[in-house]
């Protein structure tokens, strides 16, 4: 067995402490070699033993060779505390050998990232000299779902992982929401799609990224067309666009890479980390912790929620973000890697957007949470009263040609990403003729929402397929000579109708038929103030955040042409037999 041994004295301005770096090639079951980067603190001997911290990742772990990391581990606090650092490149990425698989499919007797964790957390304590026996695991969005997949290969030197903003399921985060493509992404899809020609150190896919759209992307991808166009254009030998475009429904190949349902018997502490505003992996977050703690009973889970948006929680500059790297992450790992695994830390530490102060629960949902609907009515408002009017409807037109923009000003994709979408000021689309708002009174005292939300609709359309998105909004009141106030998007989701009964078993809508729609927001904890209003926006698109219906029933919307896309008339239905709701929990 042929290892790099790269010994380089690396010292840190972070932590001012001298750690020695090794560069090895780790043999899996399989003969495949991962290329994994170690840090080991140049103090460490028999009588100064240091934990290791794993992490795991498709997107790098350079610097390569003699060039020196700036920063180890999840933060400063934590490197500063000195542990045994360890990266590694995942199969089929960057320096290390094997095909790269997206989310590639869990199974306990066959190569999965949870075998190759397994392996590598081997070699490490029987290589890697001065560890203390215990290893823990580390890592956000895909390197988050590796986390999950660490603490899943039950090794048993494994104590302690965290997964934050895990990608877990991606039929309902990242690539799509609700069975709707993220076409938001659109920019990103050639890391995931393109394999390199070898171990690299560069970035192979960048010459197939594109940069033509982002300074007006929804005038770009409007001017694509269907999204056939975008296969044939760009994306023709993207191997991962191949599978989305091939299995536009729940099906087999996205059932075999969801991760909840393999959560259990989980030995190790996890502590589960995201951000209310994480446009790709809020809803892994939210699944992970509830799916852990519903399914395992034994399992020591702690769910930390901010006010940040993807990866916000890692970073420098912010005291919300530092609080959490210095007063939680720290404190978690030293518990359980160097100390007794008592740590002071409720089971959920949440951060109500609307307060603006952290909140303690005993669980999420909260046990004290009550459900309270909230109805809309013909006049536009939006009360906890049930509607007496009867055969009623609110109804807009729906036009693929001009969808409603995912943001008002400035471009939605920015850094490759989407984000602002997620808190955006809502006010722009009140004048639109394709989106009807409903809104409360102004509040004579504070509500807390906190816990889940479910958009319960009865609509009906003209077309024969059709989206829903719902938006929950702050409205705050005018302050001085302002005539209007500022109204952030609090949470907002979208529907794919075809999948209303099962997200496997599409089925088109029927013309003028009043059918009922329900699905879920992701969960908030949010407190509308006294003089605030509660406000719901419906709509029919979201665009170019996600992709445009049809309104034209079609077995793969990946194939619609052009002729396919037609206007519609969309209809909410507000009356006492068919009325349409938010539902949500309200806690004390």
């Amino acid at each position: 067995m042929r290892s790099l041994y790269l010994a380089i004295l690396l010292v840190s301005a972070c932590a001012r402490e001298p750690y020695t770096k090794f560069e090895y090639r780790i043999p899996m079951r399989d003969g495949v070699k991962l290329y994994t980067i170690v840090y080991v603190p140049t103090d460490a001997s028999d009588a100064n033993r240091y934990p290791i911290l794993l992490k795991r990742t498709p997107f790098s772990i350079a610097p390569y060779g003699d060039a020196q990391a700036k920063l180890l581990g999840p933060n400063a606090y934590v490197m500063r505390d000195k542990y045994i650092f360890a990266y590694q490149d995942i199969r089929g990425r960057y320096m290390s050998e094997g095909k790269f698989v997206v989310m590639r499919p869990y199974h306990a007797d066959s190569i999965s990232e949870a075998s190759d964790a397994y392996d590598t957390i081997s070699w490490l304590l029987a290589h890697v000299p001065h560890h203390n026996g215990r290893v823990g695991a580390w890592g956000s969005s895909y390197a988050g779902f590796l986390a999950t997949m660490s603490a899943l290969s039950h090794h048993p030197a494994l104590v302690v992982a965290s997964p934050q903003a895990p990608a877990t399921d991606s039929y309902f985060e990242d690539f799509h929401h609700n069975g709707a493509l993220t076409q938001g992404y659109f920019y990103g899809y050639p890391i995931f799609g393109i394999d390199p020609p070898g171990p690299t150190k560069e970035n192979w896919w960048l010459p197939s990224m594109i940069s033509e759209g982002t300074a007006n992307d929804y005038a770009f991808q409007l001017a694509l067309g269907p999204l056939e166009n975008t296969t044939q254009k760009y994306y023709k030998d993207n191997r991962f666009w191949h599978d989305i475009i091939t299995h536009p429904n729940y099906d087999a190949y996205w059932q075999s890479r969801a991760v909840l349902p393999a959560l259990t018997e989980i030995h190790s502490a996890m502590l589960i980390a995201g951000g209310w505003f994480d446009a790709e992996n809020l809803y892994g977050t939210l699944a992970t912790y509830k799916t852990l703690t519903r399914q395992d009973s034994a399992a020591k889970v702690t769910l930390v929620m901010g006010p940040f948006r993807h990866n916000g929680w890692e970073a420098t500059d912010d005291s919300l973000a530092t609080k959490f790297q210095r007063d939680v992450e720290a404190p978690y790992f030293h518990a359980y890697l160097k100390g007794d695994g008592k740590v002071d830390l409720p089971a959920a530490l949440l951060f109500d957007t609307g307060r603006k102060q952290w909140r303690s629960f005993t669980s999420w949902p909260a046990r004290e949470a009550t459900t309270r609907r909230y109805y809309f009515h013909a006049d536009s408002s939006l009360s906890p009263s049930v509607p007496t009017q009867t055969h009623t409807a609110l109804s807009y037109t729906s036009d693929p040609a001009q969808p409603v923009p995912s943001r008002c000003h400035g471009p939605t994709i920015e850094d490759g990403t989407l984000y602002h979408y997620m808190s955006d000021d809502q006010r722009c689309y009140e004048s639109r003729p394709d989106v009807v708002t409903f809104q409360t009174a102004p509040l004579t005292e504070d509500v807390t929402l906190g816990g889940e939300i479910w958009a319960r609709l009865n609509v009906s359309t003209t077309g024969t397929d059709a989206d829903y998105v719902v938006k929950l909004i702050d409205v705050y009141p005018s302050t001085g000579s302002d005539s209007v106030g500022n109204a952030p998007l609090v949470r907002g989701e979208i529907m794919r109708a075809r999948f209303r009964q099962s997200f496997a078993a599409p089925q088109p809508m029927r013309p003028g038929a009043i059918t009922p729609v329900s699905f879920q927001l992701q969960d908030v904890l949010h407190t509308f103030r006294v003089g605030h209003r509660i406000m719901v926006q419906v709509q029919s698109s979201w665009f170019p955040a996600f992709d445009r219906n049809p309104q034209t029933y079609v077995p793969n919307i990946y194939e619609a042409a052009a002729s396919d896309f037609v206007k519609a008339t969309e209809r909410i239905w507000v009356d006492r037999a068919e009325p349409s709701y938010l539902e949500v929990q309200v806690v004390p």
